[in-house]
């Protein structure tokens, strides 16, 4: 399952959004020195599925879907809390929701409405609650080589010094470059400053000309430096305007949207941003049972993708049957795709792409 985490200053919008995205009514709230959390499902838009699902009449589709949670705050000294809380530290990736718009009628933690000082400020802060986990970190390492030295732990030192070298010079631990083993051996730290990002702008309704151009709205905004930055990415959003949305039936949230210039809601580009941040992609799977999508990392094997399914059938994996999803469509069935000589018979060393519609045989 994939994990992703909130974060923004409060009146940033980063609730609203959330709730438009699980379609959860529950806020998260802050009481007695304790943060509350609230944990919901968005479903990642794919018209691939409803395709399919016209093409097969199955019983039901089911689209992937992304975990996103939500809590009262942080505010300027709150990411620290973060650590100790386990949607956070277990995220995959970070989901800054940042104010751009201007409304007197909602209170700013800040005198002025200034994005790019609300971000460095969240960076901020990510920076010093890892710090503080480095700095804990090597303090038991020393111990632990005081009583006897091992290559594992001085690999682990030098790993944690180059992490604890790049904090205190104000870069996060995901901009650091790594190998599959040092990545390993941070994975049980869970900086938060090592997670993804990405930048949600909230806009004002003023500016929708910048919903489509999510460059320009980061440069608008004045964050062009942070998307130089590795492993983050932006969106742009007006929640106002995704609040109207979400009152609309679908054919004429289709419209409003086409006025806009947009071909999707801003809900549906931070969810979709967000699996394509992670590294993930769909392969689907089809039948009168049911059609859906499965999120895999890129790069995964056929036999690994089989066992997202069932253990069983990555167990006693035989061969994939692929064909291209768009093939699929325009023939309207396996067996004419066949005859066209557009369905593989892949090994279990096969790298599953996006829109592959696999058919795994094994042995049971």
């Amino acid at each position: 399952m994939l994990r992703t985490a909130l974060i923004g200053f409060p009146s940033s919008g980063k609730t609203t959004l959330f709730q438009l995205m699980t379609s959860q009514h529950e806020a998260p709230r802050a009481g007695h020195g304790k943060l509350e959390v609230v944990v919901g499902m968005a479903r990642v838009p794919d018209a691939r599925v409803d395709r399919l699902a016209e093409l097969y009449a199955p019983k039901k589709k089911t689209p992937a879907t992304v975990e996103f949670a939500d809590l009262a705050g942080p505010g300027r000294s709150g990411a620290q809390a973060l650590l100790d809380v386990a949607p956070y530290r277990n995220a995959d990736a970070l989901v800054h929701v940042v104010r751009a718009f201007h409304d007197p009628t909602v209170t700013h933690h800040a005198e002025a409405i200034d994005p790019a000082a609300d971000a460095q400020a969240m960076d901020d802060e990510l920076l010093l609650a890892d710090l503080a986990v480095t700095e804990k970190r090597l303090e038991r390492i020393d111990r632990d080589l005081k009583k006897g030295r091992t290559s594992e732990l001085e690999r682990e030192r030098g790993l944690i010094l180059r992490c604890k070298d790049a904090l205190e010079n104000s870069l996060p631990v995901r901009g650091l470059e790594m190998t599959d083993d040092e990545r390993k051996m941070l994975r049980g730290f869970q900086f938060l400053s090592a997670k993804p990002l990405l930048l949600v702008v909230n806009l004002d309704d003023a500016d929708t000309a910048l919903l489509a151009d999510p460059a320009r709205a980061a440069q608008s905004a004045g964050l062009k430096t942070f998307l130089e930055r590795p492993h983050t990415a932006v969106v742009a959003v007006c929640a106002k305007i995704e609040l109207e949305i979400a009152q609309l039936d679908a054919a004429d949230a289709k419209a409003f949207l086409a006025d806009l210039g947009l071909a999707e809601s801003g809900v549906d580009r931070v969810i979709r941003t967000t699996y394509d941040l992670l590294g993930y992609l769909s392969f689907l799977t089809a039948g009168e049972d049911e059609c859906r999508a499965w999120s895999i990392p890129r790069g995964l094997h056929a036999q690994a993708a089989a066992g997202e399914i069932h253990t069983d059938i990555a167990r006693g994996f035989i061969r994939a049957e692929v064909v291209r999803f768009e093939h699929l469509i325009a023939r309207g069935s396996l067996g004419a795709c066949r005859e066209h000589g557009e369905v593989r018979l892949e090994g279990k060393d096969y790298v599953v792409q996006d829109g592959d519609v696999v058919n795994f045989r094994f042995a049971t």
